[in-house]
């Protein structure tokens, strides 16, 4: 009976599925002229990662997760329970900076006293002083209200590779400018000619718009062509 099905097995049309083990991507670590650069092949990819001051593996699950339906039960909480005050969230605050010419910052004013209390110039054994003692104290906290900045300083001790990625990573990035072709011009103004600026016309149009493109797209092809008002 064995003998049986494995033959039956065999004249089977449907072809058996089997999953491949390989990367459809490849990965390719020296993309980056920076790590190519400084890439030792006689190390493995975490020895070159751990060198250069990054990670290999994040070391958790990233992406999005699946609902649990578990989630949905005891959502009521206790209103008397500690809760901790950030929730995870950043902690906004608002400082002075002063900032030259080209607009960079070069000194933040620090306030020694965020909550504006009145006592925090006074010392706990200043009971037995004068008036002219706790003025002279007063101006005291009011000059080392503020600290002066100097400005991020890089980390000697981190690794030029990281602080390299992270000058590339911060470099402004300039827009690059589009232009309609000539080819595409010249049937754009085709267009025009027929239908003026009945955009809806020139979508129906079969002849002279063979790839059945939108209304709205012909609109946003004249307009970067400069054929119609924007």
């Amino acid at each position: 009976m064995g003998r049986e099905l494995q033959k039956r097995k065999r004249r089977s049309s449907r072809a058996k599925v089997t999953m491949p083990n390989r990367r459809k991507k490849a990965l390719n670590p020296l993309g980056n002229d920076i790590i190519a650069k400084n890439w030792n092949k006689k190390e493995t990819l975490s020895q070159n990662y751990t060198r250069f001051g990054l990670v290999a593996k994040l070391g958790k699950t990233t992406g999005g997760t699946a609902p649990s339906n578990k989630s949905n039960l005891n959502t009521a909480t206790d209103p008397l329970a500690a809760q901790s005050a950030n929730q995870g969230l950043l902690q906004v605050r608002e400082v002075k900076v002063e900032r030259d010419a080209a607009g960079r910052i070069t000194r933040v004013l620090r306030d020694t006293n965020p909550l504006r209390d009145p006592l925090n110039a006074l010392d706990s054994d200043s009971e037995g002083d004068d008036g002219s003692g706790e003025q002279l104290r007063r101006e005291q906290a009011q000059q080392k209200r503020y600290e002066e900045w100097s400005g991020f300083q890089e980390d000697a001790s981190r690794p030029e590779v990281l602080r390299a990625l992270e000058r590339e990573a911060g470099r402004p990035t300039e827009k690059t400018v589009r232009h309609a072709s000539e080819r595409e011009v010249e049937w754009l103004r085709r267009l025009v000619e027929r239908y003026g600026e009945d955009v809806a016309a020139m979508a129906r149009d079969g002849k002279l718009n063979p790839m059945q493109q939108t209304a709205a797209d012909i609109r946003r092809r004249l307009k970067k062509a400069g054929l119609v008002e924007a």
